[in-house]
């Protein structure tokens, strides 16, 4: 059964599809995790050590929460560039609307998994004033979009399970007793949202009802956040599959988002959801090698080939509270949009609902006035898309 549909899934990406090229350069930022709290600053640093798990060996270890402060500091630098049309960078926040509510948990002796509504605030114990108000700020400015990532970033039925093995069941409430939901990287089996890694290969993914329930009641938890619908998703670790993207679409979704390894043109699938690949990982934060050179290499990649720049870059490069990321981000960022701009002054600055739009009209509205560009379609083979040009 897993061979047969492992052949399928190789047979399928032999098909052709038709993906949309573009006559102008495009940059689309997307970013992950933004609203999940992780370690809880310094005290919750000093915390855990003192339990005796020893912290530092990678970058995750020391993953918190954006700060208002953070925020605005990404704000600043975005304030700084304009593309073509006088429009900002804007980077699509994708959101995990949901974290653990550690009170509740603790008053049923960490037996069961609760989650908090972000909308209805942070966890006990964690302090972010401003916070919610900066991330609505930036929004309404335009150089923040908001997106959808899941409720939680595990997949809260593996964790669940897991509370009934002595071993990981210590680590985790070690981890909620300081605040703390988990470290993925020192505890792989949690998985991610719509994904149990501890299933055969052929049952991970949870049940087409599972998933759709669950997307259903993100949905209701983003709108309480936003106002709004959310027009792009991307799935945590970039678990998803065919039942994911159907309940994103039954739930007014146009977008997905998939992760990098891939010059792939954007393409609609069968649910007539837009797929979009990441193209460049921008990750000063996690990437030891991390080039800015290669990076600006892979956006002239995609613009000689007429698809989107999308650049991943996740929440943690801007984090500064317990290990200070954000400055040497933002002064990559501005090195690498500075170059963007000297380079091609034709450059557009979208989101993704503004390629949505800009797909199916050939054109796209911005603050400054609409924009126009040529839309083409070209047969493409996804298997085929790993490293070889389009074109």
């Amino acid at each position: 059964m897993s061979w047969g549909r492992a052949a399928f899934r190789r047979i399928r990406d032999l098909v052709p599809v038709s993906g949309f090229v573009f006559n102008r350069p495009i940059v689309i930022f997307q970013s992950d995790d933004w609203g999940r709290v992780g370690l809880r600053d310094r005290e919750g640093f000093e915390q855990l050590q003192a339990a005796g798990l020893a912290l530092g060996d990678r970058p995750y270890d020391f993953y918190t929460l954006e700060t208002a402060d953070d925020l605005v500091a990404l704000g600043a630098t975005l304030k700084k560039h304009r593309d073509s049309m006088g429009c900002h960078p804007c980077v699509e926040m994708n959101f995990i609307l949901g974290n653990l509510d550690f009170a509740r948990m603790e008053a049923e002796q960490w037996q069961t998994v609760h989650i908090r509504p972000l909308a209805n605030g942070l966890p006990n114990g964690w302090e972010r004033p401003g916070l919610l108000e900066a991330y609505h700020s930036g929004i309404a400015y335009g150089v923040f979009h908001a997106a959808l990532h899941g409720m939680t970033h595990f997949c809260q039925r593996a964790v669940q399970r897991n509370l009934e093995d002595d071993v990981p069941a210590r680590l985790l409430r070690t981890l909620w007793k300081a605040g703390t939901p988990y470290i993925h990287w020192r505890m792989p089996w949690i998985g991610y949202e719509y994904w149990d890694p501890e299933n055969p290969p052929d049952e991970r993914f949870l049940s087409q009802h599972v998933q759709r329930k669950l997307i259903g009641e993100t949905v209701g938890a983003f709108a309480k956040m936003f106002a709004t619908l959310p027009t792009s998703a991307c799935a945590p670790g970039y678990r998803s599959n065919e039942d994911t993207i159907r309940a994103w679409a039954q739930h007014g979704v146009k977008v997905a988002q998939n992760g990098p390894g891939t010059f792939t043109p954007p393409y609609f699938n069968g649910s007539e959801v837009l797929q979009l690949s990441r193209t460049i990982e921008f990750e000063p934060a996690v990437q030891a090698d991390f080039s800015l050179e290669a990076c600006l290499c892979a956006a002239e990649t995609c613009f000689s080939n007429g698809i989107p720049a999308i650049v991943s870059v996740h929440s943690i490069n801007f984090h500064s509270s317990v290990r200070d990321f954000r400055t040497q981000t933002l002064k990559q960022l501005d090195s690498f949009l500075k170059a963007l701009e000297t380079r091609h002054s034709d450059l557009l600055y979208l989101h993704d609902a503004d390629l949505y739009e800009l797909v199916q009209n050939g054109r796209f509205r911005t603050r400054n006035g609409v924009v126009q560009v040529e839309v083409q379609k070209k047969k493409i083979k996804k298997a085929n898309a790993v490293t070889k040009k389009v074109v």
